[in-house]
């Protein structure tokens, strides 16, 4: 992790971050985000460059330096750029409708289940005919956005045998065989 930890952060025009104490904002065009940094670990702003820097070569300062560069570049690329997560809905009578901050999925359940969203995730669910529904989140926050795709994706996990589920859009499943009758 420190190769990761020791390149710099290009911080774009249009993109402030302000660095108190232990604790980081980046403010951009899409959004404000904050983290707090480990007290070991030292955020400075050189120029237009962030840069992480830990006090010895021990184990856990290694870790931590490769995680807060991390952390910050994905701060950094969110509130310039933003993140997207495509998901595609494969099954008979698997659909999504949004209805603003609100997920209504029916993935073959006696029930639809309601999903209420962040206000810092922006959805989208598209369904035409003859296709697989998909749903399009838009969000700053990574790490948000990561733990939002993986609930949706827990209500019905690809399976591997017809490939049914709630899977990306450029997801390719590894296939088995069914059963094979034995005489």
């Amino acid at each position: 992790m420190s190769r990761i930890g020791r390149l710099p952060i290009v911080i774009p025009k249009g993109t402030q971050v302000s660095i108190e104490g232990g604790l980081v904002k980046v403010k951009g065009k899409l959004g404000e985000l904050t983290q707090k940094v480990d007290p070991e670990m030292t955020v400075k702003l050189h120029e237009a460059n962030l840069i992480v820097e830990r006090p010895s070569d021990n184990k856990r300062h290694k870790a931590l330096h490769g995680l807060y560069r991390a952390l910050l570049k994905n701060m950094v690329v969110g509130v310039s750029e933003g993140f997207t997560a495509k998901l595609e809905m494969v099954g008979v009578g698997y659909r999504a409708t949004s209805n603003g901050q609100y997920l209504d999925f029916a993935v073959g359940y006696s029930h639809n289940i309601l999903m209420e969203l962040a206000k810092e995730i922006k959805v989208e669910a598209l369904t035409e005919k003859r296709a697989n529904p998909i749903i399009t989140l838009t969000s700053c926050d990574k790490q948000l956005l990561g733990q939002v795709v993986a609930k949706i994706r827990s209500f019905r996990m690809p399976e591997p045998y017809k490939g049914k589920g709630i899977k990306f859009v450029n997801e390719v499943l590894r296939r088995k065989a069914g059963k094979t009758a034995t005489k």
